[in-house]
């Protein structure tokens, strides 16, 4: 045993010498290479960032528009219900969902078979009533000549004055009485009192209804209106006149609309005031559909950027600038918010200047100091505008070994791109 460690101590520690020895002889071969080589493997060792069209964007002075985003439903000025004005059971409905009615149309019709015999009854009770009548003034006429020739007292002709007054009272009575059963007569059918669509169908015939049940309703689409709610900070830009447009969900077509009217009073809840915006009759609009908007409050040329390009994911806003072809992180200090070219924008006051080339939100969160690759489409010559990206693309791919492009001028600030990338 001792014997064996006599000759492994040796060995052991001629393998340490020469391993030693091996890793200073690679460090001075190292440091003795050309400083482009070095160089070239430091260059070898940083990403590229491949880029595309519509990642690159070029911030220039824009008209911004301030304005105020509001949403809700669309709801017609004019609609009404069609009640039940008695209680009985519906004999027909002559209209359904979406059917045109103008007013004073008869849309229908109640049992009314109990409101004719009480008008009968009712026209029965006034011809008695006018019998009595008559009965009264003849006696009258005949009491009035017997107290002329002495036959009879004066306290006799009153009392058939009194009996002539009191049949004639009784008469006035069934008389309003004929006309109250008439009138639950033509309460039975059922009339448009707007003109419009009818929008719903609240009850079927058979069924038997009380008073003022709702059995129709009534829109009329020629006049719209979308109540917005406005916070009270904004209350004092918002006036009577302000253009604004709108957008239904599902479609991409702009509604023009004007703020008509302003509540005078705060909701209890939220404390915001209600505008209403007057919305042009249009085939496509429709009763309760949910809008979005815009209202133009004033418009001035500023530096902007799109607001989808702002970064926000630090304690200070910041854009990715593109700065010999890497990229660096540039603090941003902001001012109004508003809408440029049709895409939400922002106002630069301080950070970037004119001409300086910033990366959209489509190119994804990118470190400072990465190397960019541009298109090379933007080589010598200005590329025209990028269609709008596709929702869902994937991120710009990192290559470590590509080899840094050139740095050409970007695309102009497109609109449609940048609310794509948005």
């Amino acid at each position: 045993m001792k014997s064996r460690l006599r000759w492994l101590l040796p060995v052991v520690a001629l393998l340490i010498v020469v391993g030693i020895g091996a890793k200073w002889l690679k460090g001075r071969k190292v440091a003795d290479g050309t400083p482009a080589a070095a160089a070239a493997a430091a260059s070898a060792a940083v990403p590229t960032l491949e880029l595309a069209a519509q990642d690159l964007l070029t911030v220039q002075p824009q008209r911004l528009t301030r304005g105020l985003e509001v949403s809700g439903s669309l709801k017609a000025v004019s609609s009404a219900f069609v009640k039940a004005r008695v209680g009985s059971e519906i004999k027909r409905l002559d209209v359904r969902e979406g059917d045109s009615v103008r007013p004073g149309q008869v849309l229908g019709e109640l049992d009314a078979t109990e409101f004719e015999w009480r008008l009968r009854q009712a026209e029965q009770q006034a011809a008695a009533a006018r019998a009595q009548l008559e009965i009264a003034q003849r006696q009258l006429t005949n009491n009035k000549a017997l107290v002329a020739q002495g036959f009879i007292s004066p306290t006799a002709l009153e009392t058939s004055i009194s009996s002539q007054a009191g049949a004639q009272a009784t008469l006035m009575a069934a008389q309003a009485g004929v006309e109250l059963a008439r009138k639950s007569r033509g309460d039975a059918l059922l009339i448009a009192p707007i003109g419009g669509l009818v929008a719903q169908r609240l009850a079927q015939p058979g069924e038997r209804v009380a008073v003022d049940t709702r059995i129709l309703e009534i829109v009329d689409l020629s006049r719209l209106e979308l109540e917005a709610a406005i916070a009270p900070q904004d209350l004092g830009s918002l006036k009577i006149g302000a253009q604004a447009r709108l957008t239904l969900d599902g479609s991409s077509a702009a509604v023009p609309a004007t703020v008509v009217r302003i509540n005078p009073s705060a909701q209890a809840g939220s404390r915001t005031v209600t505008a209403y915006l007057a919305v042009a009759g249009q085939p496509s609009l429709r009763n309760g559909l949910f809008a979005r908007g815009w209202i133009d409050l004033d418009q001035r040329t500023v530096l902007t950027l799109p607001l989808s390009a702002v970064r926000t994911d630090q304690a200070q806003p910041y854009a990715i600038r593109i700065s010999d072809g890497r990229s660096e992180l540039r603090p941003l200090t902001l001012g109004a918010r508003g809408q440029a070219g049709g895409v939400a924008a922002v106002e630069i006051l301080q950070g970037l200047a004119e001409g300086d080339r910033v990366l959209a939100a489509s190119a994804g969160l990118v470190p400072g100091g990465v190397r960019l690759k541009l298109p090379s489409a933007t080589a010598g010559q200005p590329a025209a505008p990028a269609p709008p990206a596709a929702s869902g693309r994937p991120a710009a791919a990192v290559s470590p070994g590509s080899a840094p492009g050139t740095a050409p001028s970007a695309a102009p600030f497109n609109a449609s791109a940048a609310s794509a990338a948005g």
